[in-house]
């Protein structure tokens, strides 16, 4: 069997941001309820952060007055525990809302996109399907689409979160010490680098695994189509080796892609508790030294809190950005199916149903009446002429690839007289199949290198060659049997 070309190689998206844009041009339909979810992302964000706030008010104004003064009295510390427990509630719902309503637009978006593809794939020309592998497109209909659907639904939505989130954070963090966060800002320097540099490294591998995966899928929708025939020429080790590389291409990718992002929940968790001590040292020293007057009990244990606040989105957007590179790279592939040209059909002869009377006038019919003719308007004069269809075909000096670079005909000859029974038998990848193509449905690109003729004597008379005629005409009234292998040759299958 011959080698499935793959891109294991662990590329990068060629143009990430480009992709980006163009998938997010696909939810404008959804803008208004993107909206919404901005607002309940900032509500949120709001929420918490007025929540870690609040801790050093309960601290300093409640808790610690009732201790100096021994009362007993926990009615104001009710009403503003109450009061933190709406602020708790609104961010509690806010968040739910949000993760809700970027379910349907992540759906809805997927949907629209499988939709486009599907019917793009329809106008694709026999080229594209013969030189990609059907296990290669399916996976751009489910691995692919899959991982758009985790990043538009989990990763996109939860580094907006983490993105308002930090910026609100930052904001309180300033408000209550900005001596703590100047400190805090070269330790969080020291996190994101190195967060960058171990997801740097995994991306490329994430990328790899999505594309080795296409092309295993691929093999494998060929050899289960082929199983029959691997089984009768006893072909079953050849496959097994070149599955095995294919297995083992996908597994060291996926191995390392997950090592290296298991690698940085741990990492982000350890440099926080070290930047929470360094925080808890600086801080403590500040309350002591300054007598409470630069930085209070209860302010200390807010800034702590809000450090945990603002490390956890750095981690949560670390964890996502490897989601994020390898559905930008399952978006590429779809995006290369959907850009990939449609066969064109300038054609304007068309084969209609005829009646033919005893002088051989032909007119057109709409009911079928077992005869066809060729209807060809005249652009010159506007005349209609109608030929009856004798389907004498005939194929002299013909060149043809379904790349320019790469022909797989070479100089063929051949004739077929109405009535006759025509059958091709050769190796694999001799142009049996091709051959039945170029009568069926007209080549794609042309014939190359020098001048050659491809057409039906007495069916398409005044034509220079069948792309004249209508890509779907012949469709009609040919029938094609590809019969199955039963010969091998030299190594060759033979069908």
């Amino acid at each position: 069997m011959p080698p499935v070309r793959m891109r294991g190689d662990g590329r990068k998206a060629k143009n990430p941001r480009k992709t980006l844009l163009r998938l997010l041009g696909y939810m404008k339909p959804y803008l208004p309820t993107l909206g919404v979810v901005l607002l309940c992302i900032i509500a949120n964000a709001v929420a918490q952060t007025t929540g870690s706030r609040s801790l050093g008010t309960l601290v300093d104004s409640y808790i610690l007055p009732m201790v100096r003064d021994g009362s007993t009295d926990f009615s104001s510390l009710w009403g503003y525990l109450s009061k933190l427990a709406c602020i708790f509630a609104v961010g509690m719902i806010s968040s739910f809302l949000f993760m809700f309503l970027m379910v349907k637009v992540s759906q809805g978006t997927q949907k629209r996109i499988r939709d486009e593809m599907f019917a793009h794939m329809q106008t694709l020309p026999l080229r594209y399907f013969d030189t990609n592998t059907a296990g290669n497109i399916m996976s751009r209909y489910t691995s692919d689409i899959d991982t758009l659907r985790q990043m538009i639904s989990q990763s996109i939505p939860q580094c907006a979160s983490s993105l308002v989130t930090i910026v609100v954070v930052f904001v309180g963090m300033l408000q209550t010490s900005w001596v703590l966060t100047i400190v805090m800002l070269f330790t969080v320097t020291g996190i994101v680098f190195v967060t960058m540099k171990v997801a740097g490294k995994s991306a490329k591998y994430f990328v790899g695994q999505q594309q080795s995966l296409g092309a295993l899928n691929g093999y494998v929708e060929e050899m289960v189509n082929g199983q029959k025939v691997v089984k009768v020429f006893t072909h079953e080790e050849a496959c097994k080796e070149q599955f095995d590389k294919l297995n083992e291409e996908l597994c060291r990718n996926a191995r390392i892609a997950g090592t290296l992002s298991n690698m940085m929940g741990p990492i982000n968790n350890n440099l926080g508790y070290v930047q929470y001590a360094i925080l808890a040292i600086v801080g403590g020293a500040l309350c002591v030294l300054s007598g409470g007057n630069m930085l209070s009990l209860g302010s200390l244990m807010s800034f702590m809190l809000l450090s945990r606040s603002f490390n956890m989105p750095i981690s949560q957007v670390s964890n996502q950005i490897n989601a994020i590179v390898m559905a930008l790279a399952g978006a590429e592939r779809i995006f290369e199916l959907m850009d990939e040209q449609p066969e064109t059909d300038d054609g304007y002869v068309q084969l209609v149903n005829a009646k033919i009377d005893e002088n051989g006038n032909i007119t057109e019919t709409p009911e079928h009446t077992g005869h066809w003719a060729w209807k060809h308007p005249h652009k010159a004069d506007g005349t209609v002429t109608y030929t009856e269809l004798k389907g004498d075909i005939t194929m002299t000096n013909v060149d043809f690839g379904y790349v320019p670079e790469k022909l797989v005909l070479h100089d063929v000859t051949l004739y077929a007289k109405p009535g006759q029974k025509i059958a091709f038998v050769g190796a694999t990848g001799a142009g049996k199949t091709t051959i039945t193509n170029l009568i069926n449905r007209h080549p794609i690109h042309e014939i190359h290198p020098h001048p050659a003729e491809l057409r039906i004597r007495q069916v398409l008379p005044n034509l220079r060659d069948l792309s004249d005629a209508a890509v779907d005409c012949l469709c009609p009234v040919m029938r094609l049997l590809h019969a199955d292998i039963h010969g091998r040759n030299g190594g060759r299958f033979l069908g």
